[in-house]
């Protein structure tokens, strides 16, 4: 049998690394990463994302290097790079484009090159694509072909897997269409969508969480005017979510590398063209301020509650950007807790997934050692599994008679009795 192209998937984060090991059930697979503690832990079949476990690593023909040189020699190159924005909410494509860089130095004619990270629409053509050509010498189109498939990653969430969510795919012309959809199609059980250019899948990726922040921000903007009113959103939201055309949102802290992030990639685009987006922009403003909202709240407790604010102690459970994952990055609760240090207030930070390490390094607090039984605030602020069956008891033996809990997700909604309760 004639042996199958090789893949080499450059990124090993949640998404690259889905890929890598869906790819090395049926061909041979390169997996590389500039970051080689990570290479060192998937040699020894550990996920630094605690999305797989070590049965994942298999029965499957993968290589994971640190050296570029490795990865010489494929026939698809599939690019799944962090794609941030910088502190000014700008795009910041350095990773991607030192990967096209990276390819450039190893491509050679007859390769596809396939990207998934996530950009605005025109920068797989207009950014990417001319620094391989420049670095490698080839011409796209004639002696290497692209491609573009956006990724549908969801961490945390076992029922949406890459082979389970339709991919969308699109090619530079007919023929890397056919074989960017056919490589994928031995992978995704869910189908093949592919669309009519690669600006296309692009837009699509970008509106998809667009949409959900745009939702989201509305929740959260709901919820501070229900707690003027002094009702609560959850029970609002309940009744309204009977009639059959409402859509399921709720309220929260909208951090993460994709809703948190993406919407700026549109918003940055459309400007380039001369177009001030004002509902997308609304939705950010809204979501970016809502940590600072949830300090606040928590302040206005404290100045009732205890005598001097700067002696008050306060525990956060949870410092994930999401329940039941290890990813920290621009995780919003960190927003609160450097509100509340700014008043010199003892913040505690628990969390059963998070790295200590990680955390110092990305936001200057770690992890507590041990949970006190003086807390003036408790917040959840991430509704991981560990946190489900806590009751009002434990709440009750950690906190002082006089605290607020402070349930960002609602997760225990007509549970706590024995002390103040207050969420989104």
């Amino acid at each position: 049998m004639q042996q199958k192209e090789k893949v080499a998937i450059i990124g090993l984060g949640y998404v690259g690394l889905s890929l890598a090991l869906a790819f090395a059930k049926k061909r041979a697979v390169i997996g590389f990463d500039i970051n080689a503690d990570k290479i060192q832990l998937l040699q020894n079949k550990i996920d630094p994302n605690q999305e797989f476990d070590a049965d994942a690593f298999n029965d499957i023909d993968i290589q994971f290097t640190d050296q570029l040189k490795d990865i010489a020699g494929a026939d698809y190159y599939i690019v799944a790079v962090p794609t941030p924005v910088n502190g000014e909410r700008i795009p910041n494509l350095t990773a991607l484009l030192n990967a096209c860089k990276s390819v450039g130095t190893v491509i050679t004619p007859g390769n596809i090159v396939i990207f998934e990270s996530t950009v605005y629409p025109g920068c797989t053509e207009e950014d990417c694509i001319p620094l391989i050509e420049q670095v490698s010498g080839l011409k796209a189109g004639t002696d290497f072909f692209y491609g573009y498939s956006p990724e549908r990653i969801n961490p945390g969430d076992a029922q949406h897997t890459l082979e389970q969510v339709i991919k969308v795919v699109a090619g530079c012309n007919e023929y890397a269409t056919s074989k960017v959809a056919a490589l994928y199609g031995e992978v995704v059980q869910a189908g093949i969508h592919i669309a009519p250019n690669i600006q296309t899948a692009e837009a699509a990726k970008i509106i998809e969480n667009t949409q959900r922040d745009l939702n989201i921000g509305l929740m959260n903007e709901l919820s501070m005017i229900f707690d003027k009113m002094q009702l609560d959103t959850k029970a609002v939201l309940a009744a309204a979510a009977t009639k059959w055309n409402f859509m399921p949102f709720s309220p929260g802290l909208v951090g993460g590398h994709c809703i948190g992030v993406d919407p700026y990639y549109l918003t940055y685009k459309a400007a380039r063209l001369g177009y001030n987006s004002q509902i997308i922009t609304a939705a950010r403003m809204i979501n970016d301020g809502m940590g600072k909202y949830v300090a606040d709240k928590i302040i206005q407790h404290l100045i009732v509650a205890v005598d001097v604010v700067k002696s008050a102690k306060v525990l956060v459970m949870g410092a994930t950007f999401k329940e039941n994952v290890s990813d920290i990055r621009n995780a919003k609760i960190a927003d609160v807790v450097f509100a509340l240090q700014q008043l010199n207030i003892q913040v505690h930070v628990t969390d059963p997934r998070a790295s200590h390490n990680a955390l110092m390094q990305e936001y200057g607090f770690g992890l507590t050692t041990s949970v006190e039984k003086d807390y003036d605030v408790v917040i959840v602020a991430v509704p991981h599994k560990e946190y489900l069956l806590l009751t009002d008891d434990y709440f009750s033996s950690i906190t002082q008679p006089h605290a607020l809990i402070v349930d960002i997700k609602g997760i225990y909604s007509n549970k706590i009795y024995s002390r103040k309760y207050w969420s989104l």
